[in-house]
């Protein structure tokens, strides 16, 4: 729902320049309610380009809160949209320093009265948790959204010490987003040559990560969960279970110290009061009782709502997408970890999961270099976009299952399952991906959670090394956080398997992997009915009025799979085109577009390609600017071969172009 009369009349301004210690002006836009009293400020810093990359969200959210009394800026954060400055690399201290000189600035201004809340999704969440941890005085709480506390093991970048594909996807999205012009009508006459610089220091960041593939200081540096004492302020933690940082939230319920809540709902990667799937909720009027109790003093009863309100996803077939809502029902826990739910044994046993060890016997899987096709993208965004993972019986059939009984009543899952494997091997490279799916009586496959883990990280993620060939070794790994209502005459199945493509980068060679019956078992978290469940209560989804905007051509998204049945070539091409969008009040023209294409030979894993392409374009005042960059990862038994192109035009005329060829060596990824 719309809402459009509010308590407070907004001023708007834009660009609203805050000028840091060295020098650099950062460019912001502010939402300020007309009064005469000093109110508390919201504060969202990322590098998407305020006018024309979040703008449609940001004009959902921001006015709204502003209209209720609380004042909002969204930051460009230094080296973006029209800032000054350098963006090098995501996260980096200097990020978290700007970031509290901003505070500062902020609480010191005569219309504020003191108190600095931070936010944000993906990226602001991040910053708004490692900021957080610095403790500028004004800052009083936060709202974290689909971020991590943990940069190597829940990011893009790396999982369960296993490379993602993601990583270079998001590299390429990053070059294109680094390598774009400030608006001429923020930045005037300067707008040119602040491009031109901007051109020659873009290079992509997948240079740098992929020469840090074990998890050393680079990634302890905004990883919250190195010290989480170190956050004091009051944290809201928010996401949605079809997106990838969902863990992230009852990671925080179990170890910030300070006063904390946690929802986690059915959505993707989006405010949980925009986009898909739902259903919505009133995440705004939330927000507004959590700024107001810390911000301003006000007893809005936000802190007597249960710590943790979660979906539970009920029966429901997979499906490539979700529109417009998961089947389900809300659930609340007063603690986290709930002393409530019940951590019950089984074992992998030759006939199955059974709740009693049946020793003796050893069961081995050898998957295919395409396993993992139909599990979706690490990254799924939902909506209409056919990302989501589909029915998991192919999998099932490349991958060494245990199974339930079917059961005899409904089964309700709430956290995150545990596994014990005593494995065998025959290589000393292998990646384990193990998959938790809810059974139909008709054979149907539904993914509910998975895990992954580089056997080389067994012990340690910094300090790996080659798995013992031919000896036995124990591993544990704990799967992904999740919530699901197992209907009674479903089974539950456990899915191991040794390749999770295109998920995973895949190791050098095909391996068999061994496990001992009997002597490995999982540990599922069963959540029994609570009283509390049919209290939770949302308001209905409100956001302010769009941006006005015309649509001057559509979008569309595809999932494409080929099977060259000749070469033995599986390819997955994944195309997304935006669209082109006119903003009308600010005259700016946008348009995007991308494709990301893999492809492997089930018999070969060096012959694994990822080719990952962008495009935008941004037509404002005098700038009339496109940039395009393709990025491609091919790897050896030994190094990766990274290549990546970037090309910027003004006016369809080519103005700059930078490329490289990288060979940086396989460190057990």
């Amino acid at each position: 729902m719309i809402r459009t009369e509010y308590p407070f009349l907004v001023e708007t301004v834009d660009p609203f320049w805050i000028t840091l210690a060295d020098g650099v002006r950062i460019a912001t836009t502010l939402w300020r309610p007309k009064t005469d009293t000093p109110v508390p400020v919201v504060v969202e810093m990322v590098p998407y380009r305020r006018r024309d990359g979040t703008v449609a969200r940001d004009i959902d959210i921001h006015p709204y809160l502003a209209g209720h009394g609380i004042a909002c800026v969204r930051v460009d954060i230094r080296g973006a949209g029209d800032s000054g400055g350098d963006l090098a690399d995501e996260y980096l201290p200097r990020e978290q320093e700007d970031a509290c000189e901003i505070i500062a600035q902020l609480a010191a201004q005569t219309w504020c009265n003191g108190n600095v809340g931070m936010t944000g999704i993906s990226w602001g969440g991040f910053n708004a948790l490692q900021v957080a941890a610095r403790r500028p005085p004004a800052l009083k709480a936060i709202i974290t959204l689909c971020a991590s506390d943990d940069r190597y093991a829940d990011d893009i970048h790396y999982m369960g010490g296993a490379l993602l594909t993601e990583q270079e996807m998001w590299s390429n999205f990053m070059l294109v987003k680094k390598a774009m012009a400030p608006d001429p009508q923020i930045v005037g006459e300067a707008w040119r040559a602040i491009w031109e610089g901007r051109l020659a220091a873009t290079t992509s960041l997948s240079e740098i990560w992929l020469a840090h593939q074990r998890r050393d200081d680079y990634w302890r540096q905004g990883s919250v969960c190195e010290d989480y004492s170190a956050i004091q302020c009051a944290v809201m933690a928010v996401c949605g279970w079809e997106d990838s940082y969902s863990n992230f939230v009852p990671r925080l319920l179990e170890n910030l110290p300070g006063p904390k809540l946690g929802i986690v709902g059915p959505w993707s990667h989006v405010y949980p009061c925009r986009g898909a799937p739902g259903p919505l909720i009133g995440y705004l009027q939330e927000a507004l009782r959590w700024w107001r109790y810390w911000l301003a003093g006000e007893d809005t009863g936000i802190m007597a709502e249960p710590l943790y309100r979660v979906w539970i996803t009920a029966e429901e077939r997979p499906q490539p997408f979700y529109l417009p809502n998961h089947a389900g029902c809300w659930a609340a826990e007063e603690k986290w970890p709930s002393p409530r739910i019940e951590r019950r044994r089984f074992h992998l046993n030759a006939t199955g999961l059974g709740e009693e060890a049946v020793s003796g016997t050893s069961l081995s899987v050898r998957s295919p270099a395409t396993a993992g096709r139909d599990c979706g993208r690490w990254g799924g965004y939902g909506g209409s976009c056919p990302d989501m993972a589909i029915d998991q019986q192919r999998e099932d059939g490349l991958a060494l299952c245990f199974d339930t009984a079917p059961l005899d009543q409904d089964l309700t899952l709430l956290g995150a399952p545990e596994i014990d494997l005593l494995l065998t091997v025959d290589q000393p490279h292998v990646n384990l991906a193990v998959r938790l799916c809810d059974v139909y009586p008709d054979g149907t496959s539904a993914l509910m959670t998975y895990g992954v883990l580089n056997l080389s990280h067994r012990d340690s993620h910094e300090h790996p090394e080659p798995c013992p060939v031919g000896t036995p070794f124990k591993i544990r790994l704990k799967l992904n956080d999740f919530a699901r209502t197992v209907p009674k005459g479903h089974r539950i199945r456990l899915a191991l398997a040794n390749q999770h493509w295109p998920i995973l980068w895949p190791q050098p060679s095909l391996s068999t992997l061994s496990v001992a019956a009997g002597d490995s078992n999982l540990v599922l978290p069963i959540r029994p009915l609570s009283p509390l469940d049919r209290d939770v209560r949302f308001d209905q989804a409100e956001t302010a009025p769009p941006v006005p905007a015309t649509v001057l051509r559509d979008g569309f998204d595809r999932r494409i799979v080929t099977d060259d049945v000749g070469s033995g070539v599986q390819t997955i091409a994944l195309v997304s085109d935006h669209g082109c969008t006119r903003y009308d009040d600010r005259s700016i023209i946008v348009s995007s577009a991308n494709s990301d294409t893999m492809s492997i030979r089930g018999d070969d894993p060096l012959s694994a390609k990822l080719v990952t392409e962008y495009r935008w374009a941004v037509a404002s005042g005098e700038a009339d600017m496109e940039s395009m960059a393709r990025t491609e990862l091919t790897a050896d038994a030994t190094h990766f071969h990274l290549s990546w192109r970037l090309e910027a035009r003004e006016r369809g005329r080519l103005v700059h172009s930078a490329s490289a060829t990288r060979r940086i060596r396989r460190d057990f990824a």
